[in-house]
């Protein structure tokens, strides 16, 4: 892993793009957050393609999934050194997509492997120590990229009389007609009918990000393609009827599934990948292609109707391509954005694409107007060449689809990826390097040791954690103005990976 365990800071000197476009542009003095990178063991994270991660707020335990093995992980030094410790469920034996969502306010943990029809899924209210049987999926879900999470009921009243005090929501797309969510009201012990959330007619794409649900209990699925937006399918009810919110000033190539963090007064986050640049038209896979897809984001502030303009959160870092959105809110006014990015323009997808990633953090501290940008990782790439997103089997088809991120009490942000440069290709020449070669995934997770986190109330522990020397390049911006193929490679994938 090589440098994996140093940390990456923030420039405390950042560019500001003023809301205005028009505005001239000026420099402030701003504390930027840093990151500690803290690689799993390979012998139980190498596996790590489309990781999860759960933070149980009663215990201090993080949680990390890589494909069936689930690590609990403890005693974070600052440096890069921690503790993973084996905690699997005992059910999980084989999967075509790998999901583990934790319920912050009880802290059970649901870790859920996808076997077509249904899941193999179990539960956990000991961070791993054991775990029981679930259902695993509702009757009439869909065979592909689920996905679970939950939160509050919705005020609107329960179909049947509830068991655990959150609601659990169980997702999928059945690959041809519609996506479906299953509701569960004993805490994903079983789970309802599916219910249709959209239709392919309205939303080509079909595959979804990962279920929110919101403090008033709304839950939130959100989607890249419907009328060519990115969307959020919202649900009043819990569940039982689902209606349509595009973003309207968004755009997709088919590419990454969007994200949403949630406020906690209820302020909407939706971060993708845009469609930018050129249009490069069929390049020999399902979806579009353009030359750039760019770092979007857009705020939806508790209460309003409409959404805020979009904000490109790595122009002043010259970022082209991005993969894998992902956001948290804590605080209302309080969010973090994380992402692969490449200052490479091009088909990111494309066999012969050169881009360099690393894994980039924007934050806000005031519902949006202003994000500042770190990489987090700018010693140690994530990834050489291109990143698939089509299925089936590619060289590039390490990372599979997501990566994922959460908070732990003192706000600290942590994301969990996987890495498909480690060892030679860290310090890899770009220019004589082989890109066709098969690459890694090993989990590792980028935590947060200084600068203000995503709750007010914790900033002096934040405060008086070590302040790193600025390595890494950051900048401060201001708000301005047809179907991929789902998870079903991934198994194949893994087993050729494993020989």
């Amino acid at each position: 892993m090589s440098s994996r365990a140093f940390l990456a800071a923030a420039a405390t000197l950042a560019l500001i793009v003023p809301a205005a476009a028009s505005a001239a542009s000026t420099t402030t003095a701003t504390t930027a957050a840093s990151y500690a990178n803290y690689p799993g063991p390979p012998g139980l994270v190498g596996d790590a393609g489309e990781p999860s991660i759960g933070y149980n707020p009663k215990t201090g335990a993080t949680l990390f999934q890589s494909y069936t093995t689930t690590a609990k992980v403890t005693g974070f030094d600052g440096a890069g050194h921690a503790t993973w410790t084996d905690v699997s469920d005992p059910f999980a034996l084989t999967s075509l997509d790998p999901i583990l969502w934790t319920d912050r306010a009880t802290g059970r943990s649901i870790n859920s492997q996808l076997l077509l029809a249904c899941s193999k899924a179990g539960y956990s209210d000991d961070d791993g120590a054991t775990w029981s049987l679930s259902q695993g999926c509702g009757v009439g879900t869909g065979v592909d990229h689920q996905t679970i999470g939950g939160g509050p009921y919705s005020k609107g009243g329960l179909p049947i009389p509830a068991t655990y005090p959150d609601a659990v929501y169980y997702c999928t797309q059945d690959g041809a007609v519609a996506a479906h969510c299953a509701t569960s009201y004993d805490g994903g012990v079983t789970f309802g009918p599916g219910q249709t959330t959209y239709t392919v007619d309205k939303c080509p794409l079909l595959l979804h990000g990962h279920i929110k649900v919101g403090p008033d209990g709304t839950a939130y699925l959100p989607t890249a393609d419907c009328d060519g937006h990115q969307t959020l399918a919202e649900s009043r009810d819990n569940g039982l009827t689902w209606t349509l919110d595009e973003v309207p000033d968004s755009t997709t190539q088919e590419e990454s599934d969007p994200h949403l963090g949630i406020g906690s007064q209820g302020t909407l986050y939706l971060g993708w990948q845009g469609a930018d640049g050129q249009d490069l038209g069929a390049k020999g896979y399902a979806g579009d292609a353009y030359s750039e897809g760019h770092a979007w984001i857009s705020v939806k502030p508790a209460g309003s109707t409409t959404w805020r303009p979009k904000v490109d959160v790595g122009a002043a870092l010259g970022i082209k391509n991005i993969q894998f959105p992902e956001v948290y809110a804590g605080d209302d006014g309080r969010a973090a954005f994380a992402f692969l990015g490449t200052t490479t323009a091009g088909d990111d997808q494309a066999p012969d694409f050169k881009g360099t990633w690393d894994l980039y953090v924007a934050t806000s501290y005031d519902q949006g107007k202003t994000w500042t940008t770190v990489d987090a990782t700018p010693t140690d790439p994530v990834q050489r060449g291109c990143i698939w997103l089509q299925g089936g089997s590619s060289s590039c088809r390490n990372l599979l689809d997501f990566n994922d991120i959460t908070v732990d009490n003192a706000g600290r942000v942590m994301v969990a990826y996987a890495d498909g440069c480690t060892d030679a290709c860290v310090t890899a020449d770009p220019a004589t390097y082989d890109y066709g070669q098969t690459r890694t995934d090993l989990g590792v997770i980028a935590r947060q040791e200084s600068g203000l986190g995503l709750f007010a109330a914790a900033d002096p522990v934040l405060a008086a954690a070590p302040q790193v020397k600025p390595r890494a390049a950051s900048a401060h911006v201001g708000a301005p103005e047809a179907t991929r193929k789902g998870d079903e490679g991934d198994e194949r994938d893994r087993a050729a990976e494993r020989g």
